[in-house]
């Protein structure tokens, strides 16, 4: 066994068991354009969005995931795969739904988006646990209980106050990929539309996205935190 998927299967038991997680934490590894994918993992039998990856992953399954392999190009377009399709820039797109009062309103959430800034040629989407690379992000997805802990661990250090950036779309792609990649810094999501008619996403659960280099700190308080003050809380 790689040190590599050593330290990612202990990371992810910690994960799992302090903060007794429904499913598995998610590792995300966007492949930069001409970069290698990672060794040991196949392309799905048919077409999934990056939402729908995330969410099996979570139930125990690995995916290669090239562009021909992705079905959904609004979160593409925010994971560096592919241009901004033409309605959805405009805001046509999403104003259809009827979640926005116009067509510039919708335009303007899909402006407003973090986005990667450099070409990808697609994602590895995969359990923490059977992750044999160094992932970008890893992202949970529970309830409000378990998704609160990130909040006391991602200021334990340094204090503050933690802040976060949603919109009705784009949960997993958007706010738990791509704007933890881009800020250094967990970012929490209320989920979205397109997850919540999609994938297996709970009415009960929120999800976060945390930058891989925060998970090594994250477990060692977590073990303290096991021990400490989770011993005086309410948990379910």
């Amino acid at each position: 066994m790689s040190e590599i998927l050593s330290k990612n299967k202990e990371y992810a038991t910690v994960l799992k068991d302090v903060l007794k997680l429904r499913g598995e934490p998610v590792a995300v590894k966007l492949v930069k354009k001409g970069e290698a994918y990672p060794e040991g993992y196949s392309e799905p039998e048919s077409q999934l969005s990056h939402c729908q990856a995330i969410f099996r992953a979570r139930a125990g399954e690995s995916f290669k995931l090239p562009l021909k392999s992705e079905n959904c190009m609004v979160g593409c377009s925010a994971l560096g795969m592919t241009a901004c399709p033409e309605k959805v820039a405009s805001g046509e797109f999403h104003a259809g739904i009827g979640m926005h009062d116009s067509a510039a309103a919708a335009g303007k959430m899909i402006s407003d988006r973090p986005s990667i800034p450099y070409e990808t040629e697609g994602e590895i989407v995969c359990p923490l646990k059977d992750a044999n690379f160094i992932p970008d992000v890893v992202t949970i997805e529970d309830i409000p209980e378990r998704i609160y802990w990130v909040v006391p661990l991602s200021t334990a250090e340094e204090g503050g106050r933690a802040e976060f950036s949603t919109s009705p779309f784009q949960c997993a792609c958007v706010d738990i990929t791509a704007a933890p990649i881009l800020n250094g810094k967990p970012n929490i999501s209320l989920g979205c539309f397109g997850c919540r008619k999609k994938t297996q996403m709970a009415a009960d659960e929120l999800a976060v996205g945390i930058p891989y280099s925060m998970i090594p700190g994250f477990a060692d308080r977590l073990r303290k935190y096991e021990g400490g003050v989770m011993t005086k809380a309410k948990r379910d």
